[in-house]
């Protein structure tokens, strides 16, 4: 079943930091910008295409992709009566389901997410596994076959109270 068949109870969309998504722009053309003046100034005498494939590669598309990546990674959430969606986008083409009937516990916490996960965005740690963009709140989701995942969350006690408003009508 997908989100698109029932009117969402709770729903959050969330993109990395403004100011962390252009520095990290600006970063990378740059970077790209540098390579492209290093590249132009040591082929001056002898221009060999094939020679200049892997430079440019690697300091100007991959740069400008990572950049891109940044730009519009979006974590989106939602609990619908058919459980709790989450897609990361663009990691994530298609909602990911996690039924609230496989769940034992859930809770809203304050985690830490460079000591806990190793940082922001899909991330395994000794914790479980997290989906994160920013900040240190979430809702730590334990499922009945011991698996753990932290979805992190700007209003983490409204995405709790939507979880067991949707697990008590069932």
């Amino acid at each position: 079943m997908t989100p698109e068949q029932s009117q969402p109870v709770f729903r959050e969309v969330q993109q990395f930091n403004r100011r962390l998504r252009w520095s990290l722009m600006l970063l990378m053309l740059v970077t790209a910008a540098i390579t492209l003046v290093a590249v132009a100034a040591t082929t001056r005498d002898s221009f060999e295409p094939m020679a200049l494939l892997f430079p440019i590669a690697c300091g100007v598309f991959i740069p400008l992709g990572l950049a891109l990546l940044a730009w519009t990674a979006r974590l989106e959430t939602e609990i619908r009566p058919e459980g709790l969606f989450v897609r990361y986008f663009p990691f994530h083409v298609r909602w990911r389901q996690f039924r609230l009937q496989e769940l034992s516990e859930f809770y809203a916490r304050q985690y830490r997410p460079i000591r806990e996960y190793g940082g922001w965005g899909i991330r395994y740690g000794r914790n479980g596994r997290a989906y994160n963009v920013s900040g240190n709140e979430g809702v730590q989701l334990i499922f009945t076959n011991g698996r753990r995942l932290l979805i992190g969350s700007k209003r983490p006690r409204e995405l709790e109270r939507a979880i067991r408003s949707i697990m008590d009508t069932k």
